[in-house]
């Protein structure tokens, strides 16, 4: 159903002049590491194809074509896990059981940490919700967040007693307001992300587990964006907690892991109550088990965990000033780039981000927890378009990909002035400067000539009117009628 429309605007042209790199930038001229679905091709709505311009690596970033290789070499060998005594089984359990044992050395974890595998960082983080410490039934403490939260690290906290801090405009005040809050005691936990989703700006972990720990509290870090650009050493950072997901990491399948500390998380009530977490069961009582598995209750995903595995391993591999020099300067290269376009605006949240502590990258592979900086993530707004529009744009007339809305962070968006949401450019290893040149090309153009094409409100979302362009044979042929995701909406 229509319910507004935007006409084109009629002296529509196509290819605009792209910004020229300079040498700064040549490092990012080639992607650092193959992923599945780098070359596909994305058909245009004036006609004709283009190279699919992912710059959505935020939302779920593409399989590493090493993951690839790995799942189909695996799966042959899938089962069911830890409850068969067959070939397949027994190869099937040794590969998730072993994935816990990878995935606690990329983040530098304790020989004692537990590693849950659960559905996705929300999950793992609810699952956390659930174990925080209580006498008789009634919680021992309060969770401390700021206002910059996803949704996935704001939610869980405001089933249980729970104080929330409003950042400050830079992550030195920030940091002096938590402290204050923490004075005050009271506080068992404070949960904090390692990189904002919506802007990329990352947060002092060691300092704020240091600070947190002043005041017998714990901390969780919400990683699910840092993982996939920073190194992370939980044990050298003193985190007591820590989730992510497989598919921002470059692995598919969706699996989440929690890594820390197992006294709360034996402790706690289990996650998922069914075969596999319990000791004992009777008919009317049940005896829980202690470890993962507590949390693990029916058949895990072991390809999800496999994958997961695979995928810090090669992350893993990197050498460090070559991933982080090749974020950087597709970075530096768009922020430069949307900086001298009338009327585009480039969003942060702390004036001293960049700044503050160690500058990203320094340190011995470590810049996660001695410093901040910024990750392959560039927010931004166009003066005049609705974000949506200006996505729906992107991709109609220029086969390029982001994200626009409010990043499940409605409360950040409306901190920034952004209501009604904005637009994130993503990117990581499988990333190329072109992906950046293309952007700003497409924005360049749109301030100058207006849009090509005449767009209506379907659903929620923007899409291009009498759109003909068609899916795979195997996927349902229905371009722009999926509806706008709940957190776009106001």
């Amino acid at each position: 159903m229509t319910t507004a429309t935007i006409p084109a605007t009629p002296d529509f042209q196509t290819g605009a002049s792209p910004a020229r790199p300079d040498a700064r930038f040549a490092v990012a001229r080639r992607p650092l590491a193959a992923v599945t679905g780098a070359e596909i091709q994305a058909p245009l709505i004036q006609g004709g194809h283009v190279r699919y311009a992912n710059l959505d690596y935020g939302a779920s970033a593409p399989a590493l074509s090493v993951v690839s290789a790995y799942l189909n070499e695996i799966l042959p060998y899938y089962a069911s896990v830890h409850r068969g005594a067959g070939y397949a089984s027994q190869i099937s359990t040794s590969v998730y059981e072993n994935a816990r044992t990878i995935v606690r050395e990329f983040v530098g974890g304790r020989p004692d940490d537990a590693v849950i595998f659960t559905r996705n960082t929300t999950d793992s983080l609810n699952l956390l919700a659930g174990c925080l410490p209580a006498v008789d039934g009634v919680h021992t403490g309060e969770v401390l967040y700021l206002d910059i939260e996803h949704h996935a690290n704001l939610l869980p906290w405001q089933r249980v007693p729970h104080r929330s801090v409003i950042a400050a405009p830079t992550l030195a005040a920030t940091l002096e307001l938590l402290r204050a809050e923490l004075a005050h005691g009271g506080v068992s936990l404070l949960a904090v992300t390692g990189a904002s989703n919506v802007t990329g700006e990352i947060l002092p972990i060691r300092a704020l587990a240091a600070l947190a720990h002043d005041y017998g509290a714990r901390i969780v870090v919400d990683a699910a964006q840092l993982a996939p650009h920073r190194r992370i050493d939980i044990a050298a950072d003193d985190v007591d907690y820590l989730a992510f997901s497989g598919h921002k990491l470059y692995a598919p399948f969706g699996a989440g892991v929690l890594i820390g500390r197992p006294d709360w998380l034996d402790a706690g009530t289990p996650h998922l109550a069914g075969g596999g977490a319990v000791q004992d069961a009777r008919i009317d009582s049940v005896s829980w088990t202690t470890g993962p598995a507590r949390h693990e209750g029916g058949s895990p995903n072991v390809l999800g965990a496999a994958a997961l595995a695979r995928a810090t391993q090669v992350i893993a591999d990197l050498d460090v000033d070559q991933w982080h020099a090749h974020e950087n300067a597709i970075r530096s290269f768009l922020v430069e780039g949307l900086s001298r376009i009338d009327g585009v605006t480039v969003h942060q949240i702390f004036s001293d981000s960049a700044s503050f502590g160690s500058p990203a990258g320094a340190g011995p592979g470590n810049a996660a927890g001695t410093g901040t900086g910024t990750i392959g993530v560039v927010n931004f707004s166009v003066e005049g378009y609705d974000a949506g529009l200006v996505a729906a744009y992107l991709s109609a007339e220029h086969g390029i990909g982001l994200r626009d809305g409010r990043f499940c962070a409605h409360p950040l968006l409306r901190r920034l002035g952004l209501p009604s949401g904005s637009l994130r450019a993503s990117f990581g290893v499988g990333s190329r400067l072109e992906d950046a040149q293309r952007l700003l090309a497409a924005l360049q153009e749109l301030r100058r000539t207006g849009l090509g094409w005449d767009y209506v409100v379907d659903a929620g979302r923007w899409v291009p009117s009498n759109d003909t362009r068609s899916y795979p044979h195997w996927a349902p042929n229905t371009p722009g009628t999926a509806g706008a995701a709940p957190c776009t909406q106001d």
